[in-house]
């Protein structure tokens, strides 16, 4: 994962509330484990027309939001399914920062664990950054993690809260497997256990990432991960939903 330092770029406004997943990548693309090529389903069903002809009048298909690594979103954005398609989807197009009031835990979670910076404000500077990225002559925002603060192109500048753990993965560049490396576990030494129902279409993928040489996925995965998950020791790192 690539170490998160600062972002300056074009901020894309998307004045709507409750986000879901489906709306951020439909179902249609969830067939693939690989996270490139996702982009072009991102918003798919507001971007195209029933006959799959581009609209082109969503925010993201409009010059200068073509090239936005910022989205200012509105609340309670990534609800619905889990789905680690949806950051993938964001990151494929472009997509470093979401800033909105709120954000669907799991999706807020899943974010973090791909390398995106998820920003929560309250919702009068949420609507001051709107307008900012409504502005087509300069809708570029300044997003410094190290300092944990926004710089609008009105001279307004934000600060946020995050936490320390989460700022430290995202400054260091550490994912789940970065950080059982930095906690001296060799993952060639594991067996790596797909929880969940959907953790088997992850599970080679990730495995081969971390150079670990055996995965079990139980017959019934489901029920391992209502009852593995209670008795699972602590030391276990890697945990990914679909």
């Amino acid at each position: 994962m690539e170490k998160f330092n600062k972002v300056t770029g074009v901020a894309a406004p998307l004045p709507m509330v409750n986000v879901d997943t489906d709306k951020i990548i439909p179902k249609q693309f969830l067939k693939t484990i690989a996270r490139t090529g996702l982009g072009k389903g991102l918003f798919y069903e507001m971007r195209t027309n029933e006959d799959g002809t581009p609209r082109d009048d969503f925010v993201l298909d409009r010059e200068p939001y073509t090239n936005a690594e910022i989205l200012i979103a509105g609340d309670n954005f990534g609800c619905g399914s889990s789905r680690e398609h949806a950051p993938w989807a964001l990151q494929d197009f472009g997509i470093k920062v979401v800033i909105a009031p709120t954000f669907a835990d799991i999706f807020y979670n899943n974010c973090f664990k791909n390398g995106m910076l998820l920003i929560k404000l309250p919702q009068e500077q949420i609507d001051v950054l709107m307008s900012a990225a409504s502005d087509l002559e300069n809708p570029e925002i300044t997003v410094d993690l190290e300092k944990q603060e926004i710089h609008a192109p009105n001279g307004i500048v934000y600060p946020f809260d995050l936490d320390p753990f989460l700022k430290h993965c995202l400054l260091e560049g550490l994912d789940d497997i970065g950080l059982t490396m930095q906690r001296g576990k060799d993952p060639a030494l594991l067996t790596l256990v797909a929880f969940g129902g959907g953790g088997g279409l992850l599970a080679a993928e990730l495995a081969e990432d971390l150079g670990t040489p055996r995965v079990l996925v139980p017959a019934n995965a489901g029920v391992l991960s209502a009852v593995g998950m209670v008795h699972a020791e602590a030391s276990l790192d890697h945990a990914r939903t679909v």
